[in-house]
């Protein structure tokens, strides 16, 4: 069985439970997690980390992590929202 991916939906997709989910992505997510936290410990180790203080990436990246820590089924959602504002970092 192939799992959906977010940007198929045909009608007749088989909808996955949440252990199948767990364990097609479980792996896959827990290296990305292991990735940001290593890409934050190098910002929070550098030198000059006094300059970035106020840095709309690093508010962003906040703003970010507390969505994924939320318990809402949108937070890919929310996040691409978070990043669509104006000011957002680019």
């Amino acid at each position: 069985m192939t799992p959906a991916t977010p940007h198929s939906h045909p009608a007749s997709a088989t909808v996955s439970t949440a252990r199948h989910v767990l364990d097609t992505y479980f792996l896959e997510t827990r290296c990305k997690i292991i990735e940001i936290a290593a890409n934050l410990d190098r910002i929070d180790r550098a030198p000059n980390l006094h300059e970035l203080r106020g840095d709309r990436r690093l508010v962003f990246l906040a703003e970010a992590l507390k969505i994924l820590e939320s318990a809402t089924p949108n937070r890919a959602e929310q996040i691409l929202n978070l990043y669509s504002l104006p000011d957002h970092p680019r």
